[in-house]
């Protein structure tokens, strides 16, 4: 057999021996399983106030667009804004996601939320409604982070 047959049946072999298995993609169905999972979690944190877990949950480059405020750039002020509200006030906030488009790594949910408001110092409960958009990226093993955060209000406030 000539040389060059040879050497091409040994490159063929050793590359074939080096292929990495790529994981099948997951499902609409998993992948909005896994997002409404991730959901529980982070609406957990907030209600329990438990900023570690919170944290945990964001991207580095985590930004938060608020209505009438300068936006929220990255973990660290991310992290910042929400101690400072935890500490003023105890939160019950609920999430009713209408819409989730996933494409790829990449997924967006629009929905209404409920966020009711305590101050720690005393005062009357705010209750007030609106609706969202996030933007969530899917991390390198595979686990869903929220990467972007917006929402405003529908006007009501009640007692």
């Amino acid at each position: 057999m000539p040389k060059s047959i040879l050497l091409a049946l040994f490159v063929a072999a050793t590359l074939a021996g080096c292929q990495r298995t790529v994981p099948p993609k997951p499902s609409f169905a998993e992948d909005l399983a896994a997002i409404t999972a991730f959901n529980a979690k982070y609406l957990g944190s907030i209600n329990a106030e438990d900023i570690k877990t919170l944290s945990a949950l964001t991207d580095d480059d985590h930004i938060i667009l608020i209505p009438n405020r300068a936006p929220i750039v990255g973990k660290a002020a991310n992290d910042a804004a929400n101690g400072g509200a935890f500490e003023r006030f105890d939160f019950d906030e609920s999430w009713t996601p209408e819409e989730t488009v996933i494409d790829g790594d990449l997924a967006y949910q629009r929905g209404t939320f409920t966020t009711s408001s305590v101050p720690k110092a005393g005062g009357d409960k705010r209750v007030v409604s609106g609706a969202f958009l996030r933007i969530y990226r899917r991390q390198p093993d595979g686990q869903w982070r929220m990467t972007r955060d917006m929402f405003n209000t529908d006007g009501t406030q009640r007692n």
